[in-house]
């Protein structure tokens, strides 16, 4: 085991994962589509969405000072939470190790005080007949541990065609000989945070600045099931033709989204 680092004062890192999640459907009709989005409206609701983040508080050992949440019209949601630090007992040590972090059966783990905040966007195209959904979650930390050990969790909480993770370490702190530390613990890759199992679903790209501690990593889902994207039908009964006309859609705008470019027909 690595010596403690012995700081002067305590510890003025900020640490800020952003994680994006899409998911994407076809709803062929005007009635499908506002189905859709009252769907998700009311699957990740301010209420869904409070759970989450508390889930979220306790898996970083952190104590809840204030909720803000809305509900808005005519759709999506916002939830923002201020936390402070959960004091470690005695001869207890921060969980640095670049491993993935508790699901939601198994919460335990300290983390140290700041926000976690969650936003939603439920969007429609009246043409193609493609609808996606979008959460921006982020949880920024001023202490000793990486909330990256929340992303395990926040990726088992929503269905996610297409994911984007960005983890940066901003500002420094100094041990007690006055050097200046820009990071405080090991990170090679976000991907190392991830389960075995969410490994093997996603293909991932990594996109990583070593030196100015910014980590980036997109993820999209392997698996693709015509029903698991098509809202108010049954996939199986679609026209071959047609199933086959959606299917290409529906993987244009999952590539699209994951290379965050437009792409030709």
């Amino acid at each position: 085991m690595e010596p403690k680092l012995q700081l002067h004062g305590f510890n003025n890192l900020t640490k800020s994962l952003s994680f994006n999640i899409y998911d994407i459907c076809y709803a062929q009709t005007e009635e499908q589509r506002a189905g859709y989005i009252d769907y998700i409206d009311e699957m990740y609701n301010a209420e869904r969405l409070t759970q989450i983040l508390t889930d979220v508080v306790k898996i970083i050992g952190a104590n809840i000072l204030n909720i803000a949440r809305q509900d808005y019209e005519p759709h999506g949601a916002s939830v923002t939470m201020l936390i402070a630090e959960h004091e470690l007992s005695s001869g207890e040590e921060p969980d640095n190790e670049e491993s993935p972090g508790p699901l939601p059966d198994t919460i335990v783990a300290h983390l140290d005080k700041s926000h976690v905040t969650v936003h939603t966007y439920p969007e429609s195209h009246p043409h193609e007949g493609i609808s996606t959904f979008r959460a921006d979650i982020d949880v920024s930390t001023c202490g000793l541990i990486s909330p990256l050990k929340v992303l395990n969790y926040l990726i088992h909480s929503f269905d996610s065609d297409v994911v984007t993770v960005d983890y940066r370490v901003r500002g420094f702190t100094r041990d007690v000989d006055g050097t200046k530390h820009y990071i405080d613990h090991d990170i090679n890759s976000i991907q190392n945070y991830l389960t075995e199992d969410t490994q093997k679903a996603y293909q991932m790209i990594d996109v990583n600045v070593y030196q100015e501690n910014l980590f980036h990593t997109k993820m999209m889902l392997k698996e693709f099931h015509l029903d698991n994207h098509v809202f108010g039908e049954n996939a199986d009964e679609l026209d071959p033709e047609v199933a086959r006309s959606i299917e290409d859609r529906l993987r244009r705008e999952k590539l699209e989204i994951f290379y965050s470019r437009n792409m030709e027909e």
